[in-house]
């Protein structure tokens, strides 16, 4: 064990995740459901309309390059320590303190959000069937359950979402069937894929939505040291989520863009946004089929909420292990193996959201829903491109990587996730729906936190040289580190 890190308990048991509830707990974080409800009909209504599908199989397959080159950084960290190993081990140690940082409020900001959304549906559905319960109350159960499971072992939590997640892919896919037994080929229109349409106005938009719906999806690199074989299953599991993921999303797009029709699709999505696929829910699967749809919707929230709480709380675990954090929150469950202490706080964090977003009367969709995510995801996408770039780095500093993993493919996955970093900044306003004010100046957040981080490993390295020397260690140490990486832009490879 290294010097100065805090004491941890024995395992009560042995990492328990296979590369199956990995890919459960990243499509769960990225909740499909949710995404064809909320963000599809957006970018039908204001990107490139019948182009949306091509737009989507555009970022899965930017994506894929992306997780060629986040495959190295997981089989040399083992899926330890997400973004912030993954960027200290390419950048160096300062830019992975800040990129530690920004990951920490990112999926802190996200998890918040989602517990809005959560409630605001949640309360929405029930009114519609005689059950009126305030959307406060809908996010405190919510929270209540966030919390009972983030405690425990991480299985439970994989075993929950997936079950949950199966709910959601199978209300969809019998959407997509019904559609193509009713519509037959008229249902998958060419005109989506064409160039012209695709790369046509509006490209940039949907692009940014296409990106967004894919946030969570580079959470596998968090559990490695709860997997059974991590420098397999995460750069495995990533791989697959990614390619369900683009080929579900662009699908069920591309029916309906079939179903509505091309010529009232942009005017149809402005009118009925969030409704969209409520209505093709009614129109195709009857009634019933429609109400199972808004069940499952606020299961496909609580799924996300859960799979991004767990991911906050190991990126908590990682930065107090190496005395970023108070080191008590690295402090695994004597009998469940969790970051339960971490768990705790990021529950407290929510209530405290919560809380004050009720107590201030601001609508908890498009006050705290669209705000906390919003700056979430400008974050998240932020860390992407950085741990693509990360790739570039070790390239650089001489680590043997190959031409395509580590110089075509990440470099690929950086312009294409700097791009849409840029896009989402620039219409900040149409993820939040606010054009001035608190809200809309969120993206500011993101430089003192990057500066802090920055800032404060810069005073570590000549105030605490010790301690500086160990930041990120734990989390590098892959049977390919290239021999010889010293100084402050290397992570050494192995614990002395």
């Amino acid at each position: 064990m290294a010097a100065g890190t805090a004491a941890q308990p024995d395992r009560a048991q042995p990492p328990s995740l296979t590369t199956g509830h990995i890919v459960y707990l990243i499509v769960s974080a990225a909740a499909p459901l949710s995404a064809m409800i909320g963000t599809v009909p957006l970018a039908f209504a204001f990107g490139n309309a019948s182009g949306v599908p091509g737009a989507f199989a555009f970022a899965g397959l930017t994506l894929l390059c992306f997780s060629v080159g986040y495959a190295v950084i997981a089989r040399r960290t083992g899926g330890a320590g997400g973004f912030y190993a993954a960027v200290a081990d390419g950048l160096g140690r300062p830019s992975g303190v800040a990129g530690g940082y920004v990951a920490l409020l990112a999926y802190n900001c996200a998890t918040i959000g989602l517990v809005g959304a959560l409630g605001y549906f949640t309360s929405l559905v029930l009114d519609g069937h005689g059950i009126h319960i305030a959307w406060q109350l809908c996010s405190a159960v919510g929270i209540a359950a966030m919390a009972v499971l983030g405690y425990r072992e991480i299985s439970i939590s994989a075993w929950t979402v997936a079950a949950l997640m199966t709910g959601e892919i199978a209300i969809l896919l019998a959407l997509d069937i019904v559609v193509i037994v009713k519509d037959g080929t008229a249902a998958l229109p060419a005109v989506s894929f064409k160039p012209h349409t695709v790369f046509g106005p509006g490209f940039g938009v949907s692009l940014m939505f296409a990106f967004v719906s894919f946030i969570g999806f580079e959470s596998a690199s968090l559990y490695g040291r709860e997997t059974k074989d991590p420098k397999r299953s995460v750069p495995r599991a990533t791989y697959i989520a990614v390619t369900l993921i683009a080929v579900f999303y662009a699908l069920t797009s591309w029916l309906a863009v079939g179903a509505i029709g091309t010529s009232a699709l942009r005017r149809t999505a402005t009118e009925q946004m969030g409704n969209l696929f409520f209505d093709l829910g009614a129109s195709y699967l009857g009634n019933s089929g429609n109400t199972v749809m808004q069940l499952l919707l606020c299961t496909s929230l609580f799924a996300a909420v859960l799979a991004l709480h767990s991911a906050a709380n190991r990126y908590a675990q990682a930065l107090a292990e190496d005395g970023l954090l108070p080191r008590s929150l690295s402090t695994l469950h004597p009998r469940y193996s969790s970051p339960y202490r971490a768990s705790v706080l990021q529950t407290g964090l929510c209530i405290v959201a919560l809380v004050v977003f009720a107590s201030a009367g601001l609508d908890p969709y498009t006050s705290m829903t669209t705000s906390m995510l919003g700056l979430g995801t400008l974050g998240i996408v932020l860390l992407q491109a950085l741990a693509a770039l990360s790739v570039l780095g070790l390239r650089l500093r001489r680590a043997p990587l190959g031409l395509w993993q580590g110089v075509v493919a990440p470099a690929l996955g950086f312009v294409g996730l700097a791009a849409t970093f840029w896009l989402a900044l620039e219409n900040f306003d149409l993820l939040t729906g606010a054009t001035s004010g608190p809200i809309a100046a969120l993206p500011w957040v993101l430089l003192p936190v990057i500066a802090g981080g920055m800032g404060y490993a810069f005073w570590l390295r000549s105030a605490r040289p010790d301690r500086y020397r160990r930041i990120a260690v734990d989390h590098v140490g892959g049977d390919n580190s290239p021999a010889g990486l010293q100084g402050d832009n290397a992570i050494q490879s192995s614990i002395r």
